[in-house]
């Protein structure tokens, strides 16, 4: 297997330097880009290349969040966003806008290379999963192949980490799976941000899944966890 391939894009030359120095002390492939025009145009010259992006948000030319976007058009690869941006508004924002994870600045070199380590564990494991599969819960209809979701013939739009939360949910239809299993299901057994994050993905879910729905899928148990099934 050859070497996991990073797009790190970063403005401040030395903090770029500092972690593509780390990251290359972990055997990972790391390219660099300093703004936003430059980050879409190395993404784009082989966008199948890159097992993971570190972006910046704040960036000349275009920022990061609107980078985010435009690379979920058409790619899926992870995108953990560092940033000094530490409002809860900005967090919201970020995930929503497709990327996977948020690192606050500053931050310890340890924590972002376990965060790295994490989405690329991920990749490798959907990566390694049967190529198509449907999965159906009453209406509500799954592909990991296309990555849709629909329910009542009316697809809607998932991040990543959404997609991912339904799908494990749907995999295992009917079974209560608490807070920490689902953690480690969908964000990696050394996920290290806050625990209340499926929660508030739970919530996400619930608004695109069964906001409008007189039957509900996604199901609380109190002081156990969450599960996905059809009542009858």
């Amino acid at each position: 297997m050859g070497k996991t391939n990073i797009l790190l894009v970063e403005d401040e030359k030395s903090v770029a330097s500092f972690v593509a120095t780390e990251l290359s002390f972990e055997n990972y492939q790391v390219e660099e880009a300093y703004d936003g025009e430059q980050a879409l145009d190395l993404f784009f010259q082989d966008d199948s290349k890159w097992d993971l992006i570190l972006l910046d948000w704040m960036l000349p030319k275009l920022n990061g969040l609107e980078i985010c976007r435009r690379i979920r058009k058409k790619s899926l690869v992870p995108i953990i966003i560092m940033t000094a941006r530490d409002y809860i508004g900005d967090k919201v924002a970020g995930l929503d806008g497709g990327a996977d994870d948020y690192i606050t600045k500053p931050f310890e070199i340890e924590e972002l290379l376990a965060r790295v380590r994490v989405a690329i564990r991920r990749r490798e494991s959907y990566s390694a999963a049967p190529a198509s599969h449907v999965y159906t819960a009453g209406d509500l209809v799954l592909d990991t192949e296309k990555r849709t979701a629909s329910r009542h013939n009316e697809t809607f739009d998932l991040t990543q980490r959404e997609f991912d939360l339904l799908a494990t949910l749907m995999r295992n239809e009917g079974k209560v799976l608490t807070r920490d299993e689902l953690l480690s299901k969908v964000w990696g057994f050394d996920y290290m941000g806050q625990t209340n994050i499926v929660d508030v993905y739970i919530r996400y879910l619930r608004k695109k899944v069964d906001n409008s729905e007189t039957e509900k899928l996604i199901h609380t148990v109190r002081g156990v966890g969450y599960a996905l099934r059809v009542e009858k």
